[in-house]
Parts: structure tokens; sequence; C-alpha cells
């Protein structure tokens, strides 16, 4: 289930649901605390009226709840006619969640309360050398981020980890994270979530962003939204009527994997080459990846003959920065790269036909910097172009989509574990 969407639970007589008065007024509680979470602070009258449920029936719901720690008062409001009455609000501090970001160069981590309010974060360069440098520097982040918070490991109720890469459940691995060097081995991620000490679920970043963005950015709304990240690497996330699409084996949106074709020779300068500089094109050759992340970036632009200066590494983010100052060889790498994504984009155009297409990631956030040129080269190469546009949660999308993932998990579980305590 997408996080935008409010989560829900069985109804008393569904199948394999017996039919009593505990799941009964169990159900009505759920749906009060739902109308609250999506509504705001609400008087019982109003909460009988939307529910069609009794004003008796309403308070009684309300007053387990509010024992429950689920939900609390929030004022008071005055009608014109009439006496004045309490509002009701959703209790945030119920239940917290852990959502974590991890690429090659940044480990994000973000604890959230119920409503997905970021109460603690961490956004640390990721200088581990090996697979489980990298897992040990995870849980160190999120136990700072959770002891800022004032919250102890057992108060976070679901963790959701976006990664490079494909989850496999039976290898307890993930597959095709090429940006990580040994992160596919299996167990790395149970031994996150033993020093987290609570439950994980593992994710792919480009469908984390895709359902951020869907759900508080540029893809709201859209019937068939795709969301390409790009940055250390390549991948794409496709949210059709709300749901995300993972595919059979749920590696759809793994683009970066597809080999690119040599068109036109490949070589630097060549207007309408897909081929990044030295492509060798075809299977076996370079992939999609390989010629469209942000090293191919930095590798283009010292093919046109630019350096760092300064003691100043060239990398993507530098490139980039040189197109704003007018810099004539970073402008050529921007419009090769920019080559190179409309290839991508003129493939997954073809395949899905999406109405929009945002651009995201660390490369995406110059966005302003190459819609201009990939328009012009997805001319050439497609006569299906989706609109096209910047995300708005920038190199946020990943993180915030996986505290909004974590908090479909929680709520439900939250919501189960105070009420049976009744």
């Amino acid at each position: 289930m997408s996080p935008h969407q409010p989560t829900s639970r069985p109804a008393a007589g569904a199948p394999g649901v017996p039919w009593n008065r505990q799941r009964l007024r169990s159900n009505n509680e759920w749906l009060l605390l739902e109308l609250l979470r999506t509504g705001g602070g609400t008087s019982r009258a109003q909460l009988a009226r939307d529910t069609g449920l009794s004003k008796p029936t309403v308070s009684a719901a309300l007053a387990d709840l509010e024992q429950a720690g689920l939900v609390r008062e929030a004022g008071w409001v005055s009608p014109e006619r009439g006496r004045t009455a309490v509002l009701y609000e959703v209790d945030p501090t119920a239940g917290h969640v852990l959502g974590v970001d991890i690429g090659r160069a940044r480990l994000r981590v973000a604890v959230a309360d119920l409503a997905g309010t970021v109460v603690a974060r961490r956004d640390v360069a990721n200088r581990g050398r090996t697979a489980d440098a990298v897992a040990d520097a995870v849980v160190a982040a999120a136990r700072e981020a959770t002891a800022e918070a004032g919250l102890g490991a057992a108060d976070i109720v679901h963790a959701v980890i976006g990664t490079p890469g494909v989850w496999d459940e039976e290898r307890r691995g993930v597959r095709y994270a090429t940006s990580l060097p040994g992160w596919g081995r299996p167990g790395l991620f149970d031994r996150i979530g033993e020093g987290l000490g609570t439950a994980v679920t593992v994710a792919n970043d480009a469908n984390l962003a895709a359902l951020g963005e869907y759900t508080l950015g540029a893809g709201r709304g859209s019937r068939m939204f795709a969301y390409l990240l790009v940055g250390t690497g390549l991948g794409l996330g496709v949210v059709k009527d709300g749901e995300l699409l993972l595919g059979a084996h749920g590696a759809l949106g793994e683009i970066g994997l597809v080999p690119l074709p040599a068109l036109a020779g490949g070589q630097p300068g060549v207007e309408g080459a897909v081929g990044g500089p030295g492509a060798v094109g075809g299977p076996g050759g370079t992939t999609l990846e390989q010629e469209a992340a942000a090293d191919a970036v930095v590798r283009a632009a010292r093919e046109f003959g630019l350096e760092g200066s300064g003691g100043r590494q060239l990398t993507a983010k530098r490139v980039f920065e040189l197109v704003r100052a007018g810099d004539a060889a970073a402008l050529r790498a921007v419009r090769w790269e920019a080559e190179r994504l409309a290839y991508a984009v003129a493939v997954l155009s073809a395949v899905l036909d999406p109405d929009l297409l945002v651009l995201g990631g660390g490369i995406g956030s110059s966005a302003d910097l190459l819609l201009e040129p990939l328009e012009q080269a997805l001319g050439r190469f497609s006569l299906m172009r989706p609109t096209l546009a910047p995300s708005l949660l920038g190199e946020e999308a990943v993180l915030l989509g996986a505290v909004s993932t974590a908090l479909e998990t929680a709520r439900p579980e939250v919501f189960e574990r105070r009420t049976a305590q009744l």
C-alpha cells in the first residue's frame, strides 16, 4: 500500500474475520482514528455526522482511544449556536518510525512521529570502505538520531531502509546494487536490523523517492507518474493510480542495467550520439547507469577538457556549478548528459507511457540546467514525450518516502498494540 492512502484493517464480517462486538468496536475506533488523522481536530458531533455512528458510540470510542494514548484533546470550538465542544486530534507521540536513505556518498536518517513530523535526523558522509562498515555507520547514525529525539530502540515501531538494488527475500539481501561494493551480501540487512533493535523493511531507493514525490511533491495527482533518480546510480520508480509498480520480481525500474547502444559512433561532440565517451555499446558494453550517472558526467567533462582547479576535485556537482558560471566545457558535458538521459526517457516512455516524469537525485537537483537540453534531445529520439518536471523534494525524496512507508506499517501496529491493553 502506498503511503498517501489511509491504512485499512479487515472489516467485521469480512472472510476470515468473525463478527463480534469487540471487532465492531475496534473497527469503529480505527475509523475515527483515521478521520482524525486525515482531517485534524474534530468534535464528537462532527465525527458522528461524518461516520453515521451514534453520538454515544462516538463518545465511547473516543474515550477508549484517549485512554490508549492514541487521541488527545486539541482545544475547544464555540459555535454560534449550541454548546462549546471539545476538539479531538490524533496524538502523534503514540509511536515513532525510522527512515533511512543509503547512498554511496551520504547516509541520511530521520526519526518521525505518527503524524510524519521529523523530530530528529542525521545526514553524514558515507565513509565506509566495506559493506559492514557502511552497515555499522547506518546503525550509529540511527542510534544518534533516536537518542536526540529522547527515544530508545523500543520506541521505534518500524524502520524502512532505502537502498540501491532490489530486495531478495530468499537471500535476505539486495541484488543489482552495483554502486555499493559488497552490498548484496546476504544477511547484511539482518545485521542492520539487529543493530537498530526494531523491525526493518528494505526497499529500492528510486521506488521510495517516487512514493515520496507522489505523496508530497511534484507527482501529486498524476495518473501514471515516473520518477527518474539520477545520482551515483540510475533508477526509476513508477506510480500508477497511486500504487507503486514493482514487476514480477520487484525489479521494475532497474533501467540503469539496460545496455546502451553507441549510436553515431558514441563519440563526444557527435549530435545524436547516445553512448558516452569511450562507450562500447550493445550487450557486454556499457549500461545506461555507467553512461548517465554522476561518474559519467565527470568523465565526459574531462574528455571535453575540464579538470579540477584550485585544489578542488572535479565532481558532477562541480561540473554543474561551472555551467552556472558559464564554462563552455562544462556546458558541453551537461548537454552530453542530457543526450544519454533522453535515451532512457525515450525507452521508458515507449514502455510505460507516463503522463509525468520527474527528474530527481543528486544530478536531478540541477534539473533547471538539464530539462531544456533533455527536451531537445528527446525530440530526436521519441515521438512520445511525457511532461518533464524537476523534483520538489530534491535529495530528501528517498528519506521522506522511507518515512511515509514506515508509517503505513506503524500506524495500524500501534493501534493494535495500544487497544489490545484496554
